[in-house]
């Protein structure tokens, strides 16, 4: 799995062993749902106001938010992507989306439910690697399925509650 980090905030420092976090919860995500193509996403990492201004820019919502995902496809009712990759080269990544996480929400949100910050920013993107998947809670039946592979996820990760 390819991953190109950017870092656009200075309020926590972007560890190595932080990005390996991300990296793990990223392919953790991809082989539990059995996505065995290699691919490729893109990781910012910024502030509760510059993930405020994309909130509202993208989705019309003008606050904070922890995590914002981008999917490069649509997918179908059973999961399938609907672009057809007939004249795609297959020996080349398969760039999936970009994912943004405010490492400030992500901090308070930690303390907030008396976790680690670690816990947070894997569960964060796991959450985020779902929606590139294809996957959203928008009704309970979606948010029973997406929620409880992400709980599946992060305890195969070793990132329980």
């Amino acid at each position: 799995m390819k991953i190109s980090f950017l870092n656009q905030q200075k309020k926590y420092k972007v560890t190595a062993a932080l990005k390996a976090l991300i990296r793990q919860a990223a392919e953790t995500s991809l082989s539990y749902m059995g996505f065995d193509r290699e691919t490729e996403i893109s990781v910012v990492l910024t502030d509760n106001e510059e993930i405020r201004v994309l909130n509202a820019m993208h989705r019309g919502i003008d606050r904070a938010t922890d995590v914002l995902s981008f999917p490069m496809f649509e997918y179908d009712e059973n999961g399938e992507i609907v672009e057809d990759f007939a004249d795609e080269d297959e020996t080349e990544p398969l760039c999936l989306g970009d994912i943004v996480i405010s490492l400030e929400r992500a901090a308070e949100q930690a303390e907030e439910y008396g976790h680690s910050f670690e816990r947070e920013v894997g569960f964060l993107t796991v959450h985020s690697m779902l929606h590139l998947l294809g996957y959203d809670h928008m009704t309970p039946e979606e948010e029973t399925e997406m929620f409880s592979y992400q709980e599946k996820i992060l305890e195969e990760m070793g990132l329980c509650r």
